[in-house]
């Protein structure tokens, strides 16, 4: 789950990139909105429109398969072609167009666009092709049309031989009918300032904020609010499948991608082949999504206290303090003062709570992190102002605004939340009590759904094994850091015993650097590397080695002074 307000990062596999957001009309509108006659939106929620809808991707997958088989016909046959300029993704890279139905009940209605890319598989070696093998890289909200690169990268030459490396953009990213909840220029607007413990006042600052926020989803994006859902998330993948001519699903899910993974599985496990699910969500129906963003709670401070502990074992480099508590101070310390004083003139509690909140997803940032804590507090805020404020070349203002609309109305349109203020501020205060680094900040983000303006929201699809009377799911790789801080690790243990006897799971011990497949585990990438390729497993349950903590890098290196990278959202 995404959870921080502005600069939240994400890195599950190398290279994440997101595409440019394109305002995309449904039916004649101005320039970049569809109104809504209504705030209040009606969902596809009762059983009769789900198997309306199922029924309708099933059609849809029919055609898309027919078309890939007949080249010469049309339909949603997938013409790959040189990618447009705004994806800026590079040959051999291809690009194509796949429509959908925006309302898989209606699937004579409205198409909407979903952008794809493509790596050829190379063949190199004499590999025997395998099929293609689909990523999405979570959040929701996030593209993985930067995906096919890795084809390029050490470590993926195998994969890339045998398989063709297929990205896209979901529903409502990018340039996929892309959805917009407010102007991206006043999102953008900072410094922000963010009180450690938000007063009476505050709350109700940010809970009208909330409600403001989910009328304007309402308000841009009209009757297709309703349709950016994990269930159509599924159908889409489904119609993918079938539209690139490949009969089952080869897959590669990061975060919020291992529940759409696993809906998938569970919905269609004759459909799959290969699926490696890499930092696992808790697909427990009595978990998503509330529960979740609740649990990552304790997981987030682990992760803080394990930075700080980092830090401290090398005072002798920092100066941050010798303990945990002492580098947590001299973290307090730069918050105080840029809560006075924004560094630069853009960094405030806002930004800084963001950028520090990537030290628990990700440790290879620790470094530059540190430095930029101890250049502040020795008089230079250059570094802090330089990783911690927004970066527009990184991070367009449209596409982070397009990220975090739709990783708020998938989850708010996902499953039912607590409506009243109360239960809120009743669960956040208590966590705040034991695990106060990230807690206010994923309530607040997270805060529309308590009042969002679609009636009748879905139920969370159970996840769990095939009947034993139905298609028998292949084996499966679940893949998890056992200190994960944004899908913590009980959601592995979970996934895997949803997914039963056939799903396999490989942990990282020790470690928490979010997104583990194509990271610096060498163990890790060799269990994926021999189950895509051969479909075997080391057995039900296996273990790595950390990989290598980061090293520590002296205040004048220039990477301490370095713009940090802000690729898109994951869960």
């Amino acid at each position: 789950m995404r959870t921080t307000p502005a600069t939240r990062t994400s890195r599950p596999v190398p290279l994440a990139r997101a595409a440019l957001a394109v305002a995309l009309c449904l039916a004649p509108c101005a320039p970049g909105v569809a109104r809504a006659a209504t705030r209040d939106v009606p969902a596809p929620a009762t059983a009769a429109a789900e198997s309306a809808a199922d029924a309708g991707a099933e059609r849809a997958a029919r055609r898309a398969a027919g078309a890939a088989a007949a080249p010469g016909r049309d339909g949603n046959r997938l013409r790959f072609g040189p990618c447009p300029a705004v994806e800026r993704l590079p040959d051999p890279v291809e690009c194509a167009t796949l429509r959908v139905p925006l309302d898989y009940a209606r699937p004579g209605g409205p198409l909407i666009p979903l952008t794809v890319s493509r790596a050829r598989a190379t063949g190199a070696r004499g590999a025997a092709r395998q099929g293609a093998l689909v990523h999405n890289p979570g959040g929701p909200g996030a593209s993985g049309m930067y995906f096919p690169l890795v084809a390029g990268l050490a470590g993926w030459e195998r994969i890339s031989a045998a398989y063709d490396l297929v990205g896209y953009a979901p529903r409502g990213v990018g340039r996929s009918a892309p959805l917009s909840c407010q102007d991206p220029a006043v999102r953008a607007q900072g410094p922000t300032q963010v009180p450690v413990r938000p007063s009476a006042a505050y709350k109700r600052q940010r809970v009208e904020a909330a409600r403001a926020y989910g009328r304007g989803c309402a308000e841009r994006a009209g009757a297709a609010l309703a349709q950016y859902t994990t269930l159509n998330n599924v159908r889409d993948l489904h119609v993918l499948r079938a539209a690139l001519g490949e009969r089952k699903l080869n897959f590669l899910g990061s975060s919020y991608g291992t529940y759409l993974g696993a809906v998938y599985a569970a919905r269609h496990p004759d459909r799959v082949r290969r699926m490696v699910l890499d930092s696992a969500v808790d697909p427990d129906p009595g978990r998503v999504w509330y529960r979740d963003n609740l649990a990552q709670g304790p997981a987030f401070e682990r992760r803080w206290y394990d930075f700080r502990s980092w830090t401290a074992r090398h005072h002798d480099v920092y100066g941050l303090g010798a303990t945990p508590e002492a580098v947590g101070a001299s973290y307090e310390r730069v918050r105080a003062a840029v809560a006075r004083t924004p560094a630069g003139g853009v960094v405030g509690t806002g930004e800084l709570q963001a950028a520090y909140l990537q030290a628990a997803y990700y440790d290879d940032v620790w470094p530059e992190r540190a430095a930029a804590l101890a250049a502040f507090l020795r008089g230079d805020p250059d570094p802090l102002a330089g990783q911690a404020a927004p970066d527009p070349a990184a991070a367009p203002a449209a596409e982070a605004e397009n990220a975090a609309a739709v990783y708020t109305a998938v989850l708010c349109n996902d499953a039912p939340w607590p409506a009243d203020w109360e239960t809120w501020d009743r669960d956040t205060t208590e966590l705040a009590r034991t695990a106060p680094f990230e807690a206010w900040a994923n309530t607040f983000l997270n805060l529309p759904c308590a009042y969002w303006p679609v009636r009748d929201r879905q139920r969370p699809d159970p996840v769990g094994p095939p009947p034993a009377a139905g298609p028998r799911l292949p084996r499966t790789l679940v893949v998890a850091a056992e200190r994960d801080g944004a899908t913590p690790y009980r959601g592995a243990l979970e996934l895997q015993r949803r997914l039963g006897g056939e799903a396999a799971l490989v942990t990282e011990e020790g470690s928490g650097s979010h997104g583990v497949v194509g990271g610096r585990n060498a163990c890790v990438d060799r269990h994926v590397e021999r189950y895509l390729l051969k479909g075997d497993t080391s057995g039900w349950r296996v273990t790595c080695a950390p990989h290598p903590e980061p090293a520590p890098v002296s205040l004048d290196d220039r990477a301490a002074r370095a713009r940090g990278a802000l690729p898109p959202p994951v869960v």
